[in-house]
């Protein structure tokens, strides 16, 4: 049943695990202590309603935090079994959502902040801009996408967006993009149409779902999800002063040119 949704709907919620738990309450302290580190302060954006916190927390390769539990439970054994190897984990991103968001990003403009108020910034993981005409690219080709809730909060503080069944219209726009092209070349394709116009089909024909979860539970998503942020709810609820916060394990595959687009 995971299985056949995972693929099916590019997501999957796993329920809440001691493991798991153990884990996000030893990682909320070190969040805490992140977001408040003056080194840090270049990553509190959207006029103070996103912390980005990328590679903001310390953890092992493995996943484990100093004096901390290992990283472990459901997610974990679904990857493991039915993906592959977690292999070498880079520091996990903490993304922090205050209330207000979305507001402009610095530099952003009006027609960026109006795809982010109501596209919630929808994107694929790993397709970068580059050059003054804003065009995009693979640069950051990931395994998957972990998310492990760190605080309590309600639904609609923020949560996760996920377009359900985009990624085999993403999957089958980059290897249009990608037809004739030597593999060892893919990281300099401009990739810029062929994303665009599957967003746009995505937009029309792909159930907008938003994914909430609580400490202790995790979900995956997808490496070609095509997924965003919603805006801060007027009721949502939150700890005081801390916003809605989340760890991210997002690795990249080594071998991308020959796994990116054809594993499930």
């Amino acid at each position: 049943m995971g299985l056949d949704h995972y693929r099916a709907k590019g997501w999957l919620r796993f329920p809440a695990d001691a493991g798991t738990m153990a884990w996000s309450e030893h990682a909320r302290v070190l969040a805490q202590d992140a977001v408040a580190d003056p080194a840090h302060a270049a990553w509190l954006d959207c006029e103070g309603t996103w912390f980005i916190g990328v590679d903001a927390l310390p953890n092992d390769p493995a996943g484990q935090l100093a004096d901390g539990p290992p990283l472990q439970g459901p997610a974990i054994d679904f990857i493991t079994r039915q993906i592959g190897p977690l292999g070498a984990l880079h520091r996990a991103q903490l993304s922090v959502i205050y209330p207000g968001y979305p507001r402009p990003r610095q530099g952003e403009s009006t027609a960026a902040f109006g795809y982010r108020r109501n596209r919630d910034a929808a994107h694929v993981d790993g397709v970068k801009m580059f050059g003054s005409d804003r065009r995009r690219r693979v640069e950051e080709p990931h395994a998957w996408v972990l998310g492990l809730p760190l605080n309590a909060t309600s639904p609609d503080a923020a949560p996760l967006v996920v377009w359900e069944g985009s990624h085999e219209i993403m999957r089958a726009a980059f290897a249009a993009a990608f037809a004739g092209v030597a593999p060892e070349d893919w990281h300099a394709v401009d990739v810029t149409d062929s994303y665009t116009a599957a967003r746009r089909e995505v937009f029309e024909t792909c159930p907008r779902v938003t994914v909430h979860a609580q400490p202790g539970e995790a979900y995956l998503m997808h490496r070609l999800c095509l997924h965003g942020v919603a805006p801060w709810g007027d009721d949502a609820t939150a700890p005081a002063g801390e916003g809605r916060m989340i760890a991210y394990f997002r690795p990249e595959l080594a071998d991308w040119q020959t796994r990116w687009l054809t594993d499930p």
